[in-house]
């Protein structure tokens, strides 16, 4: 009996073997056009992946504040607790932390892995060794982190690697699984299709193919997923034509790349190096046996041994593959019985999704114009951008959780319907070089994909004075009569006549301080004094160097200009605000620092580009009254939420109350945020009280980390300690003085007037003189 069916199975196989092997023969010539064109052609397209920029380690480095350890989290470190430490980990030690930093490639150029010791007191960074050498270091990058990738269809991850560079254990691992006689058969296998046979005559359907490796990849390359005869049948004949074609290590090779081992999201994982990286976040040559073992088992069924869904399925199937390692003669007993023993250590999720999605649209328009779309979606671009994806998620729950505060306490603002919510966006810049750090393009992307922060152009009201002052100021170098922070300028109604017409600015709630110093003007934002100053220095000046700044949209030559009668972006207010923060000089604002090609090799540049626009002098004295801006102005609530280090900025807020605003900056970091709704409706709200609270809470967050630094005034500058009431020089007997801005040679020279040196007023420090505010 057994003998008979024996004997039938092995004729069965014969047959088989013959019908393909005259399929394999008639259709010879077609199949080998097929397979020659997918093997020395494009096999697979390479979506290009978008990077955020490296993050910088220094001594003096708040690491807890700074989200360190959530970039580690987010870049699958994982914390262990004793050595040896491999590429990966790091562990706390007595003296602070100790973390062996994988290599990685950034802007084209490697950075080697190395251990390092990283020394501290609290959270605080105070020394870098390196562990090896005992070397001090003096700075260290930690990799960029993937954003996301750019798909044309199919979302898949994969990461072409030359076989002599996968691990002859991973290898080994798979044959043994997958196709245990592959450098034996000729494509197909008479004992693996007589055994297949068995199965499927037993339950009466096709259920196993006995498919051979090769025949795996003519499938995943040419084939559908059906179960009939046909397909098979020409997976055969393919397999026969490859094998005739091209070697087995050819073959391998592509098979280890091409094959499916998991599913992230809609992101599906394919190849060994992807899978590595997604499962362990390792390289394959870093992988254990045990960890090599499990990736070969889940080749059979991915998602039915996925050790995040089913761990116990997926030890009980490494554990498998170890046993027909063992029985190979791969691995010994004692290597067996370790990796058996080995615990499941895989890497935590992080969802295959977009992490910054308003800033890759954005990104993704400022590619287009180099790039086809078909080259982002297929050629494996590496795009390194200037985004750093800590301070995006500061920024993120700002708006998220502002919005949520602002809704809660005015519950006018509350709306069911999407498209009728209150909206916000928040952009952020690195004065220096133009970097974009975070681009925040409304409350949820998913609701809506409209990005306020470079689409959205709304009238910017009171952040557009600032231009007033710097133009004022830039006019007062060669001026016989010059503005200075100290001159006194008329807070009262006036009439501006322009073109036949006439034009009356009103301050807030009609409210008028009569004489005042230019400072307190801009501090409580003072609509007449400022619009009386612009028509001094004249409206032309102005539109011309808001222009040199980079505010690119239309400036209408009319005086109610002046006081934000205009509609801009977000982003061309902090690429204007940058030019203030950085002393004069404009950086083209940047979302692309490099590209590379799928082997590292720039493709293009993108240097910082940096041109002197304004003065340093005149920046700087701006500068200088918007830091009084958020002391003593209608910014201070900045201070009230704690906010304490070095900033300047400006509220804003338009006619009856529709657009909410703040823009400031602290020496390195420019952020803008906007509030308001997408339709023609009144928000109610101020700058100081709808705006500036997300300001503050992104950028107590953003700076926490980092060493404090303050506004250095440049050559050219005087500061002066006056008395802000009369302008004159501070006295020992002024009840209350500052230090104040000049361009030198324009500083005054004489004493305060009303407190003579000999008056018995005990001097006081600095405290808050009265205005009326405007927003």
């Amino acid at each position: 009996m057994l003998r008979r069916i024996f004997l039938g199975l092995l004729a069965a196989a014969i047959l088989v073997v013959s019908v393909v092997a005259v399929v394999a023969w008639r259709y010879y010539g077609v199949l080998d056009a097929v397979v020659v064109e997918k093997f020395n052609g494009r096999r697979w397209e390479f979506p290009s992946r978008v990077y955020s920029d490296s993050f910088l380690i220094y001594p003096g480095l708040d690491l807890k504040a700074a989200g360190f350890f959530d970039r580690l989290r987010r870049l699958n470190y994982r914390e262990v607790s004793e050595k040896p430490l491999r590429k990966g980990d790091f562990r706390h030690t007595d003296s602070g932390l100790e973390i062996y930093l994988r290599d990685f490639v950034y802007l084209g150029e490697t950075v080697s892995d190395r251990l390092v010791d990283l020394e501290m007191k609290g959270d605080v960074l105070m020394r870098l060794v390196d562990a090896t050498s005992g070397q001090e270091i003096y700075s260290l990058q930690l990799q960029p982190e993937v954003i996301t990738g750019l798909y044309q269809t199919a979302w898949e991850e994969r990461r072409v690697v030359p076989l002599a560079e996968i691990p002859r254990r991973l290898i080994r691992a798979v044959l043994v699984t997958e196709d245990q006689r592959f450098y034996d058969h000729i494509g197909v296998d008479l004992v693996g299709m007589a055994r297949a046979l068995v199965v499927d005559i037993e339950k009466g359907r096709i259920v196993q193919g006995g498919s051979t490796l090769t025949q795996q990849l003519m499938k995943n390359f040419f084939l559908s997923e059906e179960r009939t005869l046909r397909r098979k049948l020409l997976e055969a004949a393919m397999a026969i034509v490859a094998e005739r074609r091209y070697g087995k290590d050819q073959i391998l090779e592509n098979y280890l790349n091409e094959i499916y081992l998991g599913q992230n999201g809609l992101q599906g994982i394919y190849g060994v190096w992807e899978a590595s990286q997604f499962y362990f976040a390792r390289s394959p040559n870093e992988l254990s046996l045990a960890e090599a073992a499990l990736l070969a088992g889940l080749i059979r069924a991915p998602n039915y041994y996925s050790p995040y869904k089913h761990s116990e399925r997926a030890i009980e199937r490494r554990n498998t593959v170890l046993g027909l390692l063992l029985n190979a003669g791969d691995i010994t007993a004692e290597e067996y019985a370790s990796a058996a023993a080995e615990p499941l250590r895989i890497a935590p999720v992080h969802g295959g999704r977009n992490a910054a999605p308003y800033f890759v649209d954005f990104l993704k328009d400022e590619l287009a114009r180099s790039y086809p779309p078909e080259v982002l979606t297929s050629e494996g671009l590496g795009i390194f951008t200037s985004l750093d994806l800590q301070m995006q998620k500061f920024a993120e729950r700002a708006v998220r959780e502002g919005l949520a505060d602002l809704e809660k306490q005015y519950p006018k603002l509350k709306s069911d319907a999407p498209e009728q919510r209150v909206q916000a966006c928040l952009v952020a810049i690195q004065p220096q070089t133009g970097e974009i750090k975070v681009m925040v393009g409304g409350r949820d992307y998913a609701s809506t994909q409209f990005n306020r922060v470079v689409q959205g152009h709304r009238q910017p009201g009171s952040v557009f004075k600032p231009f007033v002052y710097l133009a004022a100021f830039e006019e007062a170098r060669d001026s016989p009569d010059p503005v200075t922070p100290a001159t006194e300028i008329e807070d009262e109604p006036f009439e501006w006549s322009y073109d036949g017409q006439t034009w009356s600015p009103a301050n807030y709630h009609d409210q008028y301080l009569g004489k005042i110093r230019v400072r307190r003007a801009l501090e409580l934002s003072l609509n007449a004094a400022t619009a009386r100053l612009a028509h001094r220095i004249g409206i032309e000046p102005i539109r011309e160097l808001a222009r040199r700044m980079g505010i690119q949209s239309d400036l209408p030559p009319y005086p109610s200009m002046v006081l934000g009668a205009l509609e801009v972006s977000p982003f061309e207010i902090a690429q204007a605000y940058s030019v203030i923060a950085d002393q004069g000089l404009r950086a083209t604002a940047r979302a692309t620092k490099k590209v590379v090609d799928r082997d590292g090799r720039p493709v293009e540049r993108n240097p910082v580009a940096v041109t002197r626009v304004v003065s340093p002098q005149a920046a700087y004295l701006v500068t200088h009254l918007m830091e009084g801006v958020i002391q003593r102005g209608t910014g201070e609530r900045v201070r009230a939420l704690g906010f304490t280090r070095p900033a300047a900025g400006k509220t804003g807020t338009t006619n009856e109350s529709r657009d909410a605003w703040f823009a400031g900056f602290t020496p390195d970091l420019v952020a803008v945020v906007w509030v308001g709704f997408d339709q023609d409706r009144a928000l109610g709200l101020t700058g100081a009280q709808a705006a500036l609270p997300i300001w503050t809470r992104f950028m107590k967050d953003a700076t926490a980390g980092y060493p404090p630094t303050s506004f250095q005034p440049p050559a050219g500058v005087a500061l002066v300690r006056i008395d802000p009431y009369t302008g004159g020089l501070a006295t020992p007997s002024c009840p209350q003085t500052i230090d104040e801005a000049f361009w030198k040679g324009q500083e005054p020279t004489t004493p305060c007037p009303l407190h003579a040196p000999l008056d018995d007023i005990p001097s006081s420090s600095e405290r808050r003189y009265d205005g009326v505010p405007n927003g």
